[in-house]
């Protein structure tokens, strides 16, 4: 197959923008529609166990990512999903108003998912096509940082915004807003993308079309034969066992009454602690993280890294127990949780990198790897919901440390080579890293 660009762009009129709408549907499934359900009432086990749904989009999204080769334009594929994605979340929006709005929202939250997952294959392909390798080195650090601009904009901004709107009026119409807001930004993305984007032509698309199935199923082969895959599958599903209960339960537990066990934060308040502390700990812990990993080794780093991740979820431990009011401890506690998580999970990164990859694929099954990675954040974010409602708070905390000891034991099994040089893996580190803030 081969691709060209058609059209001459410079990356910085570009590259921020289209991470930043990579980050903007990604970030409004995943963590602000958990948040807006807990405003509107919706009990905590159907809020897990829909939003974790409609996360398979990215579980599955390398199985359709080869056909979207074949297509005329990467370009097209973009600016069209886009928009796809900004008019279903401004539709999300106006569905808050009907009495079927959870029903409704779900299933255009899914459409958002699947567009959001779609446009992830499409932008990166254009990144790829539209670059030279050493600009695509050059501008990766921008994709990781606008990336992260959409959580802070959206976990942050427009959630703090939703609670000082819910103050002054009805839930629904706050959120209302919020997602309209959400749908405009977005859709004004696409309209932008049209004209900054640069044009890329597949100028061989029979051929890649011809060939692109038996392709992809000797990539899915190939990749169910590797020595010690199903240790290293169930090893990565494992490891986000702590992780996605959780990133799920935690926001929710912030938010619900005292008298229900909860810390009865108004959404304004888990918007500052979450969007921006919280998120400035977690891109502080991912670099010490790859540096940590780079410096000891994989094989060695892993159980620290491991550790690093799910001990610090004692703080929601020691938060279900007290019930702190004050802020500052709240904050504090959070930030430290945050910064064990970003740590953490830059091994999962290496792992799928250096263990899992390796082979005739590289990039194919790395990008397997990664859709079992989300498979594992999937299954735990949606059973997180009826196991905290059957076990309360408090004793769910203590299930969350008790759910991370299965990988840690894993790591004495799973066969992980010494590290070649300080520096190549130092250069996997921060490949790791870009794809982490992408991911997570």
């Amino acid at each position: 197959m081969t691709t060209k660009t058609t059209v001459s762009a410079h990356p910085m009129r570009w590259v921020p923008t289209l991470y930043l709408a990579e980050g903007l549907p990604f970030y409004a499934v995943a963590l602000v529609a958990g948040l807006m359900y807990k405003s509107l009432g919706v009990p905590n086990d159907q809020i897990a166990r829909w939003t974790g749904l409609i996360g398979l989009a990215w579980v599955f999204k390398s199985l359709w990512s080869p056909f979207l080769e074949a297509a005329s334009s990467k370009k097209l594929i973009v600016v069209s999903f886009q928009l796809i994605g900004g008019v279903c979340l401004g539709l999300v929006a106006l569905s808050l108003q009907l009495p079927t709005y959870f029903a409704l929202s779900i299933a255009l939250l899914g459409v958002v998912g699947i567009a959001s997952a779609t446009h992830d294959i499409a932008a990166d392909g254009l990144y790829i096509a539209s670059l030279s390798n050493k600009q695509q080195a050059a501008y990766a650090g921008w994709q990781g940082a606008f990336f992260n601009a959409a959580k802070f904009i959206s976990l942050g901004g427009l959630v703090i915004l939703a609670g000082h709107l819910e103050k002054q009026m009805d839930a629904q119409h706050a959120w209302m807003i919020i997602f309209g807001i959400l749908g405009v930004m977005l859709t004004a993305l696409g309209i932008y993308h049209s004209w900054a984007l640069p044009g890329t032509k597949n100028t061989n698309t029979e051929a890649s079309m011809h060939s692109v199935f038996t392709t992809l199923l000797d990539v899915i082969v190939d990749f169910f034969k590797k020595p010690g895959i199903w240790l290293a599958i169930t090893f990565i599903i494992l490891f986000r066992a702590g992780e996605g209960q959780i990133q799920t339960i935690g926001p929710l537990f912030l938010r619900d009454a005292r008298e229900l066990g909860g810390l009865g934060l108004s959404t304004d308040q888990v918007g500052v602690v979450y969007g921006t502390a919280g998120t400035v700990a977690f891109l502080g812990g991912s670099i010490l993280g790859g540096y940590f990993a780079s410096w000891l080794g994989l094989r060695r780093a892993l159980p620290w890294l491991i550790v690093a991740m799910n001990v610090p979820n004692l703080v929601f431990f020691f938060l279900s127990s007290t019930l702190p009011e004050n802020m500052s401890v709240i904050a504090t506690a959070l930030s430290f949780e945050m910064f064990g998580y970003g740590f953490g999970f830059v091994g999962l990164i290496l792992f799928i990198m250096q263990v899992v990859a390796v082979g005739k694929y590289q990039t194919a099954h790395y990008a397997l790897g990664t859709g079992v990675m989300q498979l594992g954040f999937v299954f735990f974010k949606m059973i997180s919901g009826d196991i905290q409602v059957a076990l309360g708070y408090k004793q769910f905390f203590v299930w969350v440390l008790i759910s991370a000891i299965p990988v840690l034991i894993l790591t004495r099994f799973v066969k992980i080579k010494d590290q070649a040089t300080p520096e190549e893996d130092l250069a996997q580190a921060d490949d790791g890293q870009v794809e982490a803030n992408k991911i997570i």
